[in-house]
């Protein structure tokens, strides 16, 4: 598949870097505001605990749409790889949402957002069938809403590969919309072992942390002292795969959740991916193996960075705006 370049997206010259791009979103700086932005959807969240099937529970923040609005939608956002339900990216696209009139349902990867305690087994990125378990559970709870998923990173990777599989599973889905989508796990891999050492220090830094908080919440089950001594994203995860999951190597892991090849040849819910030729994560050579069906439209930048697309400091990202005008059609 070939796309043209959506040229909207127009940032000025000092956002132009990818890495300010990929990095800026995350910091501190930001912080403050997308907090005070997003207090009220904070303040009407609630904790709820969904069954996913198979013993299987994972956290979601809950958001229900003022009483007053007559327009019965949801939206279930899924963060990325080491993120939670209240990154920052995802608490600026769900607030928004929530302004809009939108029920918003913010979920937590298994042993992300501190919910390591959940569940006995370690997450890995092949875990489909719960994501899948899931939207079933926000499908039941809001059975009158049109329902809707965004994802960004692997959490848009998890939603595009659930809405592949969502007609046979008999859910009913509007649209999903992912930012900055891992598509092919290999490739990403090796970019970030090839990208600016910031990365790879943040990824095993995060991961470190989870890790041991799971080895704390199940002392008898875990010791993960000699992965987290190898502090190397590659050789962590090859020894986690051979201990911890049903792959036999590394590369049948990692081609075991890709997105790329035939994977989204069934998808016929409307879909759009947002990402970035600059992307420094996930290379954007990997959408040209992309099946082509007809659902799918890809919105592809010049620039932007890993799940940034921002166009001034103190402001909504282009991606949330391009997010809002997909959704707003579910």
């Amino acid at each position: 598949m070939q796309f043209p370049f959506d040229e909207t997206f127009r940032p000025p010259p000092w956002l132009r870097g990818r890495h300010l791009q990929s990095v800026l979103p995350s910091l501190a700086l930001r912080r403050w505001w997308i907090l005070r932005r997003a207090a009220p959807l904070i303040g009407a969240s609630r904790e709820l605990v969904l069954d996913c099937g198979g013993g299987v529970r994972l956290l979601a923040l809950h958001a229900p749409a003022p009483a007053q609005v007559p327009a019965r939608r949801a939206v279930l956002l899924l963060h990325g790889w080491e993120g939670d339900a209240s990154a920052n990216y995802v608490l600026m696209l769900a607030q928004q949402l929530f302004e809009r009139g939108f029920e918003v349902l913010r979920l937590n990867l298994r042993d992300h957002g501190g919910t390591q305690h959940l569940n006995r087994g370690l997450f890995h990125s092949c875990l489909l069938e719960e994501v899948v378990g899931a939207v079933r559970a926000a499908r039941a709870l809001l059975p009158e809403h049109t329902l809707s998923l965004a994802g960004y990173s692997l959490g848009g990777n998890f939603l595009l590969r659930v809405a592949a599989r969502a007609p046979r599973e008999g859910l009913a889905i509007a649209r999903v919309v992912a930012v900055s989508p891992v598509l092919d796990p290999a490739a990403t891999l090796a970019a970030i072992e090839g990208a600016p050492l910031i990365y790879h220090r943040y990824f095993v830094r995060k991961w470190s942390a989870s890790l041991l908080a799971k080895q704390a919440a199940w002392p008898q089950d875990y010791d993960f002292a000699e992965v987290i001594r190898l502090a190397d994203l590659r050789g962590m995860t090859d020894l986690l795969v051979r201990r911890f999951t049903p792959f036999g190597s590394l590369a049948q892991y990692l081609d075991g959740y890709a997105i790329t090849g035939d994977r989204l040849r069934e998808l016929s819910i409307p879909a759009t991916i947002i990402t970035a030729a600059d992307d420094p994560i996930v290379p954007a050579a990997g959408l040209a193996r992309l099946a082509s069906p007809a659902a799918l439209r890809v919105v592809l930048t010049r620039r932007g960075g890993h799940c940034g697309f921002l166009e001034r400091m103190w402001a909504r990202s282009w991606a949330e705006r391009v997010a809002l005008r997909e959704l707003e059609c579910g």
